[in-house]
């Protein structure tokens, strides 16, 4: 298992971030907040994606690196 790059950890952050805006203008009828966080929220899971996706390319290339230095 490899570790979590930036995008993905950056992203994750920014969704739940994304989140509690989208909640708190929700709660206080603060429908310009309410969308900011909502817009938040979907560009981070779009990065969390990106990062999740660099990271399984990175993945499939250390594995066939590994195959390739077998004997």
């Amino acid at each position: 298992m490899t570790t979590r790059n930036r995008d993905e950890v950056e992203g994750k952050a920014r969704k739940g971030i994304g989140a509690v805006k989208e909640t708190v203008g929700r709660l206080s009828g603060n429908r310009k907040l309410e969308e900011q966080g909502a817009a938040e929220r979907t560009a981070g899971s779009v990065q969390a994606g990106v990062g999740k996706v660099a990271r399984k390319v990175n993945e499939v290339i250390d594995d066939a690196a590994r195959d390739l230095k077998k004997p």
